[in-house]
């Protein structure tokens, strides 16, 4: 292909060409407007803009302009209605415009492998189906005025863990169908301008240097003609990146990696035709996007309009988990107490990177009183954070016995669902489940409301009658619950996850969290419900499970290898939406494969005693395996089941196929891998691994000795006294911001990012050089400690005249 901007790129000098490479300050690339080359800005914003206010800090965690905080993704995955994603991208598509934001960073689509993945709420599905579909509608809207989405982190990035300095050991099979089949289809249906690259290693090459995923599969397989930018200080090799297919490292380095890049130039270790060639294709995306903002400056968004568009979303979105004796919904007049924390301070969007200032923000005591309902009144019944407080408590239990129904606001608090830290465990706070269990015994009439990003045990389940899920559902989420509640909305949402009963049954557990750098996905393609279904573990509540207030039947099925068709009737007394499901399910496979797979969906809304034929498509991906001998997609031939249901546990209509194969060759006969054969996979051997790897397992042992990719955390066992000292410094700092319940985000950060992250993330006022003497001084003692400071001074003069050149450009 040829340079499509070669009149601007033969104006610019080799050195500008390396800068533009590079962030010019944390959110904004370089310009040289004499030449053609304006500056966009990137935001963070997977439910909402996080636009920093001034100039942006090192670490992107100060405040931000005020935006519209839309449901997580973990929320809207529950609608499985991919035109709600894509309308909830169409406003964050203008707010970005309106705020001169050219790329927004997001969605983000990682699979959940585990639950307790702490960025979970940011993430859509633990079905690859289901994510990319969603995603795709969140990038057409996003896009349709011309702003470029960003989906991320490409690829295989599932723990928050030391996540800048682990290394995803994963076979190639279960990569390919689990972890890119979301991106794939997000890619190839909304044709994102962007993708973000993740900050692990995959198979030990990071994914930002990774040709095989950034090149091969990426722009050549799926013929994806956006940039590629590393998430922000993910940079690890520059020049490795840049050749890898790599556009734009961010956030600035002052300079020091287009340095990098010029001399490996110069020094004929990358052709100067390929800087040219990520210019370019850099260069497509700024000039589009800058020319799309033109239209919006000094334009403002329509606040309540995207406020009722937020509420629209989390009415689609809530799920119904509970409801005996259809104590749901409310009747008006309804004598109701309210207690806990959440329901006066909502838990409405998760931590991190993604925090929305919101415009404006709905709290269950704030709007209760627009809803036909006698409140008798309120309590917090448990302090956010920390041990029940017996007060609290009491005077909670008094006012549960003067309502019929307590409305129990329970959930997860900031510090248990966070960028860069992991879950330790799927139980509620102890505190609120001690509150359940006094109110429930003064007042069976328990129905709770739950704000959480992702699933929760429940073995606590019985001591209420009924329970509406929101997740977090946004800045408007409140009345929304409470429509739901008083039968205003009839829900409709349905479980974009399964809900284990215990997180020991999860097939990641016993992988999860990472040993030390390597992080194995030894448990292969069976993930979530593709792992309950094979063996026949029971789930609390099973992936696509949600209740309504009306009820459905599926009749008349027909199916295909192309489509299947059914008849959907709504037969009880209430207009309401259902999400029919179709999986599939091969009889006699020659490859090992979960029972059941989601290869489509529809949301068809019926009012009561309305019937339809409902069409489902089945594409490309129904029937097919990644070979990795043919390094393809090939078709197993054989009879396929065709399953619809209203959930994956409860199918109500089946139907055969039979599918023509490709008669592709097999990598290793199904018998050779007898674990992943079974699904019984919580214990497999290394032998087996090697095996499904194709090649050894990675060594990710510590070996005390830091060097620039281990993990700042790994001071704590360092060798050298020094670095131990430092290490238990960080972590007291850490382990004292967790107590309070606000997670410190700059500590977590800091603590997670490897050494060379700190020449990344400085600014520029740390250069890799530097990185590395700061290494020799942690490592070292008194002889190596004075070179490693020696090196540290010396690097300091370097940089500030590399700061110097990067300013003359800015």
């Amino acid at each position: 292909m040829g340079i499509k901007h070669a009149d601007i790129i033969s104006k610019l000098s080799l050195d500008e060409k390396c800068y533009f490479l590079s962030g010019r300050d944390f959110w904004s690339t370089y310009s040289f407007e004499a030449k053609g080359v304006p500056s966009i800005m990137l935001s963070d914003g997977p439910h909402g803009i996080r636009k920093q206010e001034g100039a942006g800090d090192q670490l992107g965690l100060n405040g931000s302009v005020p935006a519209t905080c839309f449901p997580t993704a973990a929320t809207i995955a529950n609608s499985w209605d991919p035109a709600l994603g894509e309308e909830i991208g169409r406003n964050l598509g203008e707010e970005a415009a309106c705020q001169e934001v050219a790329v927004l960073l997001g969605p983000g689509l990682n699979i959940k492998r585990s639950p307790l993945c702490g960025r979970n709420f940011e993430y859509f599905s633990e079905d690859p189906y289901l994510a990319g579909k969603m995603a795709a509608g969140y990038i057409r809207g996003i896009q349709e005025n011309g702003v470029s989405a960003c989906p991320k982190h490409f690829a295989a990035n599932n723990t928050e863990l030391r996540r800048q300095a682990s290394n995803s050991v994963v076979d190639e099979r279960t990569f390919r169908e689990i972890y890119l089949t979301g991106f794939e289809i997000a890619v190839k249906e909304a044709h994102p301008k962007s993708i973000m690259s993740s900050y692990n290693e995959i198979n030990s090459v990071y994914a930002n240097e990774n040709p095989h995923l950034l090149q091969e599969i990426l722009r050549d397989e799926w013929g994806f003609d956006g940039f590629v930018v590393s998430d922000w200080g993910a940079g690890n090799d520059f020049v490795e990146g840049v050749r890898a297919g790599s556009h734009l490292e961010m956030p600035t380095t002052g300079g020091d990696s287009a340095e990098q890049l010029i001399r490996a130039v110069k020094e004929g270790r990358i052709e100067e035709a390929m800087v040219d060639r990520r210019v370019d294709e850099l260069l497509d995306v700024v000039l589009s996007t800058h020319k799309a903002l033109q239209p919006y400056k000094g334009k403002s968004f329509d606040v309540e309009a995207h406020h009722a568009a937020a509420m629209k979303a989390s009415e689609e979105s809530i799920v119904l988990l509970k409801n005996d004796g259809n104590i749901l919904p409310l009747k008006a007049g309804t004598k109701v107490a309210i207690i806990g924390d959440f329901a006066d301070e909502p838990r409405y969007q998760g931590a991190g990177s993604s925090v929305v200032k919101p415009t404006k923000l709905d709290s269950a005591m704030k709007v209760v009183g627009d809803f036909p309902l006698e409140v008798v009144g309120f309590e917090k019944g448990y302090p956010r954070v920390g041990a029940g407080d017996a007060k609290m408590k009491a005077a909670a239990v008094e006012l549960a016995k003067k309502a019929d129904i307590v409305l129990l606001y329970l959930g997860l608090d900031e510090i248990s669902e966070s960028e860069g830290i992991d879950r330790q465990h799927m139980k509620l706070p102890s505190s609120q489940i001690e509150l359940l269990n006094e109110v429930a015994a003064v007042n069976e009439n328990v129905v709770i409301v739950m704000s959480a990003g992702s699933a929760v045990e429940m073995p606590w389940l019985d001591k209420c009658k009924a329970m509406v899920y929101g997740y977090l559902c946004g800045q408007a989420g409140a009345a929304a619950v409470l429509k739901v509640i008083t039968g205003q909305v009839n829900p409709s949402g349905k479980l974009s996850e399964s809900y284990p009963v215990s997180y020991e049954d999860v097939s990641s557990e016993p992988y999860f969290p990472a040993e030390e750098r390597s992080v194995e996905y030894r448990e292969g393609l069976y993930v979530g419900y593709r792992y309950f279904e094979t063996v026949g573990t029971k789930v609390l509540f099973p992936f696509g499970y949600g209740l309504s207030y009306t009820t459905f039947e599926y009749s008349d099925v027909q199916v295909s290898d192309k489509e299947v068709s059914f008849t959907l009737s709504n037969t009880g007394n209430v207009d309401g939406a259902e999400v029919a499901q179709v999986y599939v399910s091969a009889k006699a496979p020659r490859v090992y494969r979960p029972k059941k797979e989601l290869k489509g969906f529809a949301k068809v809304f019926l009012k009561a005693g309305e019937s339809r034929q409902v069409t489902i498509p089945l594409d490309d991906k129904a029937f097919r395996y990644f070979n990795t001998k043919t390094n393809r997609f090939e078709i197993d031939g054989g009879e396929y089941e065709i399953l619809v249901g209203a959930s994956v546990a409860d199918i109500r209509l089946c139907g055969t196929v039979t599918v023509k194969g490709t008669d592709a060759p097999l990598a290793l006969e199904i018998s050779e891998l007898p674990s992943y054969q079974s699904g019984d996979i919580k214990n497999v051997s290394d032998e087996e691994f090697t095996k499904l790897l194709g090649h050894p397992i990675p060594d990710g042992k510590w070996t005390g000795k830091l060097r620039m990719n281990d993990a700042i955390a790994q001071l704590y066992y360092a060798k050298s006294l020094k670095g131990r000292l430092v290490g238990k410094i960080l972590q007291n700092i850490l382990n004292s911001s967790m107590a309070k319940g606000k997670p410190d985000l700059n500590i977590i950060f800091i603590t997670n990012m490897p050494f060379r992250a700190i020449g990344k993330m400085a600014g520029g006022m740390v250069s890799q050089k530097m990185c590395e003497s700061i290494v020799t001084i942690v490592n070292g003692h008194a002889i190596a400690f004075f070179k490693g400071l020696g090196g540290l001074i010396a690097g300091f003069f370097r940089q500030r005249k590399v700061q110097k050149k990067a300013k003359s450009f800015h």
